[in-house]
């Protein structure tokens, strides 16, 4: 667990101030906001690692970010945090406005006043309470963020002229009971007796008209060289508000190499020393490794030379780290999980079995139906996965334009990332019946309705890189069966919903052939202990289990308690991305969903009177087995 630091030099090492090392991936990486028992912190960025952290293998990722690979934040052994040097991310206490619970008096915070392993307190009051960081920062559409000018804001009331030349400027949040909104609160100056209330501060244009500018840098940046010429309008949001800071996360299962990889090249990246040369990148230390490798694997050095610069990032450092790269890794998971030969070509980071749905001859027609609709099931007892944060936007999420780098000063040459082991269940259905059944008019008209609002939403960037440059049908009711086999996992195997994970196979490849026909999904958990987890989610994937978990997700996919608002629905959620689906019958914890509970529809499932869902037939079956059942002697 990574520690933290109060200001640019004093470093914290205070047991109570420690943190996961899967959050320093999201949500408190690289510009996040960390609240900690009522202390407020940011995450700086990468520079402030140094040469600190483990590094983490993930070629195929590294060439998708155009990397040279990533680290992760070492961890601090249990109880030695204050014997330990600072070794990973670096945590700057923010915003710096502070004021007293008790006395109300302001305090703007600096690293001069920091007292090793104690939060900031008032020395003015009986008891010496701990300061309260300010409800509301300043951000800009460009991602810049500071502390809001409270000394401008209190002297800002167009009838107070004269006070505007005050020079002391003592300041003072009074809360008053007269009402529960933001005019309930105040900035007052104790020197001229200026006031004024937070209504409006978080308004469009409400520290514009204070004349209030952007900082045009970070909380961290206290450098002028790294002080931007910033012409946006900054903005007051309450620190905690969800606009305030949009991580983009990468994540890859690893899967072993192509089986069309010539034997010498297996063995060269197998090697234990070929994640180090990768990550040296154009370094001293590359060539003698190169030779290593060419003596230790039989192979010219030449050989090798050329697979390390296939699989590393660009040489070009020209090249915008915020320039997309077009390798979709969903294309080899997909091969690696449906390929006959996954099972002979498992490694100790990607171990599957191809597992069948049971054959019974008394199979009632519920399951025949849904068997036909299945085409493969894959258990698989060992994955792993990293996830990298390439970097992050604020405000609002419009795409890569004003995508801020994990290292804004340089292009970043690795990516802070974390690798996890677990375990999980694939399956793919029936490519024929996929198509006919995404190929009817009413559903190709239904599903047209909400790439329609995928279009204006703010959002369509970042999701069309999962949904491909086509919203297929498929992809709306997979992410949805997704969803609700989530739901009906966590009654079943132990697991709770916020620890499983979903990956869904199902993105439009106009130019990929074969590939296009995806349709799968994939529901894993990855726990940050290195031996994995325990097999509860492989047992739910093995018969008779597996065919039993859908149709009760199926038959509860059915039913909401929002029913008929939830079914009837034309747009929910943001953007009205969402059909039928609520908090009470699909949305899941924000870890589980790797598109933010959005491109949900019930309907497409299940069907209506309109639309003939994918799974109606089973639906109907079960149903029709259950009223059988009750009225059977």
């Amino acid at each position: 667990m990574p520690c933290l630091s109060q200001g640019s030099v004093t470093r914290v090492k205070d047991v109570r101030r420690k943190v996961r090392r899967a959050q320093t991936i999201a949500p408190f990486g690289v510009g996040g906001i960390l609240d900690l028992q009522g202390e407020s912190f940011v995450a700086a960025d990468t520079r402030s690692w140094g040469r600190h952290g483990d590094v983490v293998d993930s070629p195929r990722l590294a060439r998708k970010l155009k990397v040279n690979g990533f680290r992760s934040a070492a961890v601090i052994p249990s109880g030695k945090a204050q014997y330990v040097a600072r070794l990973g991310p670096v945590y700057v206490r923010f915003p710096r406005w502070l004021f007293c619970p008790k006395c109300r008096l302001m305090k703007y915070w600096n690293a001069d006043s920091e007292q090793k392993d104690k939060p900031p307190r008032c020395g003015r009051c009986s008891g010496t309470p701990q300061l309260a960081p300010m409800r509301f920062i300043q951000v800009c559409r460009n991602g810049h963020m500071s502390d809001v000018d409270w000394r401008r804001w209190a002297h800002s009331r167009p009838e107070d002229h004269e006070q505007r030349q005050c020079q002391i400027r003592t300041l003072k949040f009074i809360a008053t009971p007269d009402s529960s909104g933001l005019d309930a609160l105040k900035v007052s100056c104790i020197t001229c007796g200026a006031q004024r209330t937070l209504e409006g501060v978080g308004h469009k244009n409400g520290l514009k008209q204070t004349g209030a500018r952007c900082s045009g840098n970070q909380p961290w940046q206290t450098s002028e060289d790294e002080h931007d010429d910033c012409e946006e309008s900054p903005r007051a949001l309450q620190r905690g508000a969800s606009n305030v800071y949009f991580p983009i996360v990468h994540s890859a299962i690893e899967i072993p190499a192509p089986v069309g990889l010539d034997e010498d090249a297996r063995k060269v990246m197998e090697h234990s020393l070929w994640p180090g040369l990768i990550e040296a990148g154009e370094s001293p230390v590359t060539e003698p490794i190169v030779k290593h490798l060419a003596e230790n694997c039989d192979v010219s050095v030449e050989f090798v030379e050329a697979l390390r610069k296939r699989n590393s990032g660009p040489d070009d450092s020209s090249t915008s780290p915020m320039e997309p790269a077009d390798e979709d890794l969903s294309i080899a998971e997909w091969s690696a999980f449906t390929s006959p030969e996954s099972e002979k070509n498992s490694t100790s980071e990607f171990r599957v079995r191809q597992i069948g749905l049971g054959e019974l001859n008394d199979d009632p027609s519920s399951l025949k139906l849904l068997r036909q609709s299945v085409d493969r099931v894959v258990v698989a007892d060992r994955i792993r996965e990293v996830r990298a944060l390439e970097g992050f936007s604020r405000y609002e999420s419009e795409g890569r334009e004003r995508l801020i780098s994990v290292n804004p000063v340089s292009r970043a040459q690795w990516l802070p990332a974390v690798e996890s082991y677990g375990e999980g269940i694939f399956v793919s259905f029936d490519e024929n019946s996929i198509k006919k059944w995404e190929s009817s008019p009413k559903i190709l008209h239904w599903v047209s309705g909400i790439e329609e609002n995928l279009e204006a939403s703010f959002q369509v960037d970042r999701l069309r890189e999962k949904t491909g440059p086509r919203l297929l049908p498929r992809f709306v009711m997979l992410h949805t069966l997704a969803h609700q086999f989530i739901r009906q996992l966590s009654f079943d195997s132990g697991y709770n919903a916020a620890s499983l994970r979903e990956r869904i196979y199902a993105r439009s490849h106009p130019e990929a052939g074969d590939y296009a026909q995806q349709a799968g999904i994939f529901i894993y958990t990855a726990a940050g202990d290195s031996e994995g987890t325990l097999g509860g989610l492989v047992r739910q994937g093995t018969p008779p289990y597996l065919l039993e978990t859908m149709v009760r997700l199926l038959e509860s996919a059915q039913w909401c308690s929002q029913d008929p608002l939830c079914a009837d629905s034309t747009g929910r959620s943001l953007a009205n991305l969402n059909r039928a689906a609520c908090h009470a019958c699909a949305l899941l914890p924000e870890t589980c969903c790797e598109i933010g509970n959005t491109l949900l529809d019930r309907t497409l499932l299940i069907g209506d009177g309109n639309v003939e869902g994918f799974f109606r037939a089973v639906v109907q079956a079960a149903f029709e087995e259950s009223a059988d059942a009750v009225d059977a002697p």
